[in-house]
């Protein structure tokens, strides 16, 4: 029995045509194959046949106006020319006109790849509803490839099936019907990536918000392979978040991934975008990965760092909280794919992924919808993996492969203080520590409201200058010994002398550590404030007056001793004349407030 398919043609084909096409056909098939000849005022010149759920496309080209599936990528995925963004501010835009420009950009994404002579695969919507689709038939395509509707509508595959494929829109939510044909374009998702990136707002799909026209000179795979163990070096390398209590008692090295975790509402966010303005002159370039925020956060994020000049090595990929939950889904491998460019180049990266428990939900809604089985929490069995495979791709690269990091600062937000919740436990697992903020601090005015106790850092003093080694060794036992002696001192009048003195040195320490929002400390500044309090310089200040004196401290310090600072700066390290200096500076600054 001869196979059926269905023969599209430009003009009018001669009976010697159509016999020879219908020759090459049964010979590349090894069956006989009967067509359906139809033209088709879309092709301009050639053929286009579909023969048992694939496509052979042999046309010249197509016009664009009201051609269905004109665009579609070849298997081989030859680059061809370069995506132009629409200058349109995306911010606050209607739903339908941003899902219209979505599959704009995703349309001429497509374009740039040629499809002569390409052969690829189309299936039929069997269902569809709240963003997800079932379509039978592209028994070809891959996990994650980018597939074509009607009315430039896109999605993507999620799950791979016997029968067919599940997958969710990208856009067009209300615009697919069952029955219509879906076509494979044998491309992955993609993000667009490289320096031209750099001052940027975008979507997860590369598509800029912030109104000013694009043209990347290169694109990535949303998902690749993370860096084998071979590949990588150890994480010895500082990087300084500019917080002084975390650098001190939680160091984070190039490489590292450190959780942060709290409530809602604790400093989490806070953290992430002083760390990132701290980078300003380190030679670090930072990502932040917006996932289900509100715009007019993303846009208050978007003018501090702009504000600070934080914004001139910085990308922000915004996936908002009335963005599909595709959008959100894809938002942090976007966001690592931009980032993974700069560090195959050599580069050290930060990227801050805000916040993962928003990803996770976006990720349950899908699966949920893709009839995914539900396991603890209504999550789907693999969330784990979900996190690991977008975390395992950070790391500190061997010089072979240039010596570049990618340093990720994931943010889980805890509900009532619970961090053995099913998300927390997960991302803890998997990162290399975690900051905890406590709401009680913070609303005791402690701020960053870092819970010593609980928050830790697996690299540790690795990671750590070896003057910032030297004055903070006894900072967290002197820091925790407060805590402690902190809550019995509130049932008791009757207090000892040393118990006395360790409250006292303690509550001095507490406000050394205390400091305001976007104003980072460079690291000799941290290392004189830190020096000062453990060495009982601050004994004789009372509690409320540490942080000014501190403050005229470091003005002082930056006048009259900045060969001090310079010198730390540039050695990393404390030696024995530079202490000598260092209590010069304290007590000459100290006479000098008597006076």
């Amino acid at each position: 029995m001869a196979l059926k398919g269905e023969l599209y043609i430009a003009g009018p084909f001669g009976k010697e045509q159509i016999d020879s096409i219908k020759a090459h056909f049964t010979e590349l098939l090894g069956e006989e194959v009967e067509f359906d000849v139809r033209r088709n005022e879309n092709l301009v010149g050639g053929f286009l046949a579909m023969i048992n759920g694939k496509v052979y496309d042999a046309s010249v080209a197509f016009r664009m106006k009201e051609a269905q599936h004109s665009l579609v990528s070849n298997s081989e995925g030859i680059p061809g020319a370069e995506f132009v963004s629409e200058d349109v501010k995306l911010m606050g835009a209607p739903a339908d006109r941003t899902a219209r420009e979505i599959g704009s950009v995703l349309k001429k994404r497509l374009s740039a790849y040629a499809n002569k002579n390409a052969v690829y695969e189309y299936g039929t919507v069997t269902s569809v509803g709240d963003g997800v689709v079932r379509i039978e038939g592209l028994s070809h395509t891959r996990y994650g490839e980018q597939i074509s509707f009607d009315r430039d509508v896109f999605g993507m595959t999620m799950d791979l099936e016997l029968d067919g494929v599940g997958a969710v829109l990208l856009n067009g939510q209300d615009e697919v019907h069952v029955g219509e044909r879906v076509l494979g374009t044998g491309k992955v998702v993609e993000v667009p990536v490289g320096p031209e990136l750099l001052g940027r707002v975008i979507n997860p799909i590369g598509m800029p918000l912030d109104g000013k026209p694009l043209n990347p000179s290169a694109y990535r795979p949303l998902e690749s392979p993370a860096p084998r163990i071979i590949d990588r070096q150890a994480v010895n390398e500082p990087l300084m978040t500019g917080l002084l209590a975390v650098d001190s008692i939680i160091p984070i090295g190039r490489g590292q991934r450190e959780l942060i975790i709290g409530d809602r509402q604790t400093g989490k966010t806070t953290i992430a975008v002083d760390t990132i303005i701290n980078q300003r002159g380190n030679g670090v370039l930072c990502v932040y990965v917006a996932i289900g925020q509100k715009l007019s956060t993303i846009a208050q994020i978007y003018e501090t760092l702009t504000s600070t000049g934080a914004m001139d090595y910085s990308v922000i990929v915004a996936a908002n909280a009335s963005d599909c939950a595709a959008m959100q889904y894809l938002a942090p491998y976007a966001g690592c794919s931009i980032a993974e460019h700069f560090m195959y180049a050599g580069k050290d990266v930060l990227i801050v992924y805000d916040d993962l428990s928003k990803h996770a939900v976006a990720y349950r809604a899908m699966s949920l919808l893709l009839h995914r089985p539900p396991g603890r929490e209504a999550y789907p069995g693999d969330v784990f993996y979900l996190h690991s495979r977008l975390l395992e791709r950070s790391g500190h690269l061997n010089d072979q492969l240039g010596g570049g990091s990618l340093t990720a600062l994931p943010i889980v937000e805890t509900m009532a203080s619970d961090i053995s919740a099913y998300i927390p436990t997960n991302v803890i697992s998997i990162t290399d520590g975690q900051i905890y903020l406590e709401p009680e601090l913070f609303h005791s005015g402690i701020r960053p409201a870092v819970n010593v106790g609980l928050s830790v850092s697996r690299v540790g003093s690795a990671a750590q200058k070896k003057a910032m080694r030297k004055v903070a060794k006894t900072l967290r036992l002197t820091l925790a010994q407060f805590r402690e002696l902190q809550v019995f001192a509130q049932f008791g009048s009757d207090i000892d002398s040393v118990t006395k003195g360790i409250l006292e040195r303690g509550d001095r320490l507490s406000e050394t550590l205390k400091q305001n929002q976007h104003e980072p400390l460079a690291m000799s500044e941290q290392v004189l404030l830190l020096y000062t309090v453990m060495n009982g310089y601050c004994k004789d200040i009372p509690s409320d007056a540490v942080r000014a004196f501190q403050k005229g401290l470091l003005q002082y310090a930056h006048r009259n001793n900045f060969e001090l600072l310079n010198a730390l700066e540039e050695t990393g390290d404390l030696t024995d004349d530079m202490i000598k200096d260092m209590i010069s500076c304290i007590e000459t600054y100290k006479l000098l407030c008597k006076g």
